[in-house]
This record gives C-alpha cells, structure tokens and sequence, in this order.
C-alpha cells in the first residue's frame, strides 16, 4: 500500500509541476480568468438592475396593499453565475483532458509509463488528481471575487450555499476531466481527443432532454425508462447542487463517471504495456 501511495504521489507531483511550468496551461487558464470575470461583472450587474427593478415592484404592490414575494437577489446571483461556470467548464474542460495521454502516446512515453512498475490504476488516478487540482486552482480566486460580493449582503448568505456549488463544480470538472483521459488515451492527436472528448460531454449533459422526449414518446410504461436515462445527464446533477439541493444521487452519479473513466483509462492502458509486453 506504502508503495502504492508512493507512486501516485509521484504521478501526482510529476503532473501537477507540468502544469504549472507550461504555457498552453497559462494561456488556457487567462482564457478562463477572462470569460468568467466577464461573466461575473455581466451577471453582477444584471442581478443589481433586476434587484432595482423587484425593489420598484415591490414598493408599487405596498402602494396598493398587496406584498410582494420576497426575492435573493444575492441568490440568484450566485445561480446564474455558477450556472454560466458550468457551461464555460464544459468548453475548457475539454481542453485540459486532450493531452493528459495523447502527448504521451505522441513522444513515445506513454509505453515507458505502460512497462513501469507502477500500476495502470496509480497513473490515471495521478494523472486526474493533477489535473482537478490546476483547475480548483483556476477556481479559488472567483470565489474570492464572490466573498468580497458577499460580505455586503444582507441577510448574509449562508457560507454552505457557495460552497455547495463550487464543490459541484469541481465535481463536474473532475467527472468531464476523467471522461476525457480516457479518450485522450485513445488517440496521439490532442485536437480528435478535445473534440469527441466534447462531443461526447455536450451530449451526456443535454440527455435528460432525450429522457424526457423518451418517457413522451413511448407512455407512461417507459416513463422510469426516460427518467433512469435523464439522471444521467451532468448539468441536471451539477444544478441541484447550485441551487443548494444536496442530494445524495447527485454524488452518486459523479462519483460513476469518474470511478468509470478512471477504470476504462487503466484498461487502455494495459492494453498498451499488453501489446508492448
């Protein structure tokens, strides 16, 4: 087991320094930085206009003897802005994951790492470990942004609220980034693996519409059929965590994603040290 954490370690040292020395992952991570501070300032100040707005409303409803229901704003925020993370993440996300094995198929040391005694299992796991921690770094500092937000708010927002969505975040990240070493292992061009990798994501996220077109379609019998396949789309699950919802098939289902990507990576792999040996 020591010498199992040991080599995981290693993997996640030797990737995670990677990233932090490369170019392409400084100019993907300003890409990042820019579209979501441009979401942010977007959104801020859309939330700060309707908030005008429900205030004005209100004080007309109070004006007739009516009140108004009351509204977040702080809340719905947070919503709106962690939901435009999740679709930027589906975009950048593909991008991290294209090269994880690609590159290493194409300089030739994804066999090195394939006849090494280190296990298939300890580099996928290493390799994703990596690769979640660049992009919860490329994260921490909007969620500084938010508290700064935040710390004018009143009543002030619950700390678990935020917290719950980035960690859904991060959830989403890990489970899309997994998905895509697999295909990255499939293939030496880092350009086929970000695409089919986003290919593929784009339309497990948009399945719950299929499910629901499939309960529509063939009757109430195939309804449990349609809904068993619209829990598997990421964006519904990612969403019951931005709006607070803390539900236990939502980890579930992240939890499959990244446990399935991880063993389909560590088979694609053996069957590389298989060919080699």
């Amino acid at each position: 087991m020591r010498v199992i954490i040991g080599n995981l370690g290693a993997i996640y040292r030797r990737e995670l320094q990677g990233y932090f020395v490369s170019p392409f992952a400084y100019m993907v991570a300003t890409i990042f930085w820019l579209l979501s501070g441009l979401f942010f300032v977007l959104i801020l100040q859309g939330t700060i206009e309707q908030s005008q707005a429900w205030d004005m409303q209100a004080a007309e409803m109070a004006q007739m003897g009516l009140q108004a229901p009351p509204v977040d704003a702080a809340y719905e925020f947070l919503k709106n802005f962690l939901g435009g993370m999740g679709y930027l993440s589906l975009f950048i996300l593909p991008i991290l994951s294209m090269g994880l094995y690609a590159e290493e198929l194409k300089r030739g040391t994804l066999e090195l790492l394939a006849t090494s005694p280190i296990t298939n299992w300890a580099v996928a796991v290493g390799k994703l470990l990596g690769v979640v921690t660049f992009f919860t770094a490329m994260v921490m500092p909007l969620l500084g942004c938010e508290a700064i937000v935040f710390a004018s708010v009143k009543p002030p927002i619950p700390p678990s609220v935020p917290l719950l969505g980035h960690a859904g975040l991060i959830l989403l990240a890990a489970s899309v980034l997994s998905v895509g070493m697999f295909i990255s292992s499939l293939t030496e061009s880092t350009i086929l693996a970000a695409i089919l990798t986003f290919a593929l994501i784009i339309f497990l996220s948009v399945i719950e519409i299929l499910g629901n077109w499939l309960a529509q379609q063939l009757g109430t019998q195939w309804q449990l059929v349609g809904e068993a396949v619209g829990n598997l789309s990421l964006l519904k699950h990612y969403y019951n965590l931005v709006t607070g919802i803390f539900d236990s098939s939502s980890i579930v289902i992240f939890a499959s994603y990244i446990i399935f990507g991880v063993f389909l990576t560590a088979a694609s792999i053996e069957l590389v040290r298989f060919g080699r040996s």
